[in-house]
């Protein structure tokens, strides 16, 4: 069975983090993603490190698998008239330059649209294309309001992972299918805006809902949940574990099962007044997890149907990944990578390419897509 996305060609001049990521996902989809580099320095995660895999950046590596490279000097009017000549010939094009760069270039929407009317032309920027101020991951996540829910109060916490670069290459990949989709009614491609903070405030949902709509302002509460209770980490012997209760009947199987008589209490027996009663709660529950192991504790509560599970570090929860295999940009040795995190029928797996050495595939893409 073919890829979902074969002949699919997509030109991504995208670089660090939003833009590969989604031009990534493209060709784990069977696109053929041709990405155009600076010449000479390349995509700038080139030069993320440590830690490095045999010289090559891990960083870039775990983003670029599936595509093939080429250099263009976009400062050059030889390097623009190629890039012209690509776009006329590609199906799909991802940037993240600040807005207004492409313009400049003489590389716009409109431009490579006018020639190219199929085009689906993607911009990621930070704060979409009506705003030239650069957008960065802390600063956007910052904006977003998330920091200020997360932690434990005392100070802003900003996620560990690099959400707001993450949601918006993930929001590009959803724009993109659906204008795509558009195209095989109308004939036509179009634009894809993504901003960087409009997703990141995407993702408040029933925390904005309950300021919009009831007036409550969230505010950072560690571990726990503003709506449900027991919702949360609780300290064992040995480490942390989550617990997610999430309606009476749990709460009574879960009280049952520590042998507790909490959900006899007019306090706890339902949610909005475990949510009430928090602390007097968690003060009863705290030393009893203390007294047996992560284990021990997954042991006696998951055949009762209670969903907890343990807080694990980065190595401890890879062991469960869907993990790819490819090889090292230089050709010796095995890169790991994190692979699709859904599968289509018939296809699940990328298509077995490693990241690209810069410049490898000038004269093979040049080929396939100008003369072929």
């Amino acid at each position: 069975m073919s890829a979902p996305l074969d002949g699919l060609r997509v030109l991504d001049l995208s670089r660090v983090l939003s833009g590969p990521y989604a031009t990534m996902a493209l060709a784990d989809l069977g696109a053929d993603v041709v990405k155009v580099e600076r010449t000479g320095s390349g995509d700038d995660t080139r030069a993320f490190g440590p830690p490095y895999m045999d010289g090559v950046s891990t960083y870039f590596l775990s983003i670029n698998r599936g595509k093939r490279s080429i250099e263009i000097d976009l400062k050059t009017a030889e390097g623009r008239a190629l890039l012209k000549r690509l776009a006329s010939r590609a199906d799909v094009l991802v940037e993240n330059f600040r807005p207004g760069v492409m313009e400049r270039l003489g590389l716009g929407a409109d431009t490579l649209m006018s020639e190219n009317p199929r085009l689906v032309f993607c911009s990621i920027s930070g704060f979409g294309r009506d705003s030239a101020k650069p957008g960065y991951d802390l600063v956007i996540q910052g904006l977003s309001g998330i920091p200020s829910i997360t932690g434990n109060g005392e100070s802003p916490y900003k996620c560990g992972a690099s959400i707001a670069d993450l949601c918006a290459g993930m929001n590009a990949v959803s724009g993109i299918l659906a204008a795509l989709v558009r195209r095989g009614v109308t004939g036509k491609g179009g634009l894809v805006d993504v901003s960087m903070l409009d997703g990141q405030l995407s993702l408040l949902t029933y925390h904005a809902s309950a300021w919009l709509n009831a007036g409550i302002r969230p505010k950072a509460i560690g571990n726990a949940h503003p709506s449900i209770h027991p919702f949360r980490a609780f300290q064992t012997r040995d480490g942390w574990l989550n617990i997610a209760v999430g309606n009476d009947v749990q709460f009574r199987r879960f009280s049952e099962a520590l042998r507790e008589v909490w959900h006899t209490d007019e306090r706890f027996s339902e949610n909005a007044g475990r949510v009430q009663n928090r602390e007097a709660l968690d003060s009863l529950m705290e030393p009893v997890f203390l007294q047996k192991t992560t284990a021990e504790w997954l042991t006696l509560m998951e055949p009762c149907g209670i969903p907890m599970g343990p807080v694990r570090d980065v190595a401890s929860a890879l062991e469960d990944a869907k993990l790819v295999s490819h090889p090292h940009p230089s050709g010796e040795g095995v890169v790991r990578t994190l692979g699709l995190p859904y599968s289509i029928g018939g296809h699940e797996a990328p298509n077995g390419k490693g990241a690209p050495l810069l410049g490898a595939h000038q004269e093979e893409v040049l080929e396939d897509w100008l003369d072929g």
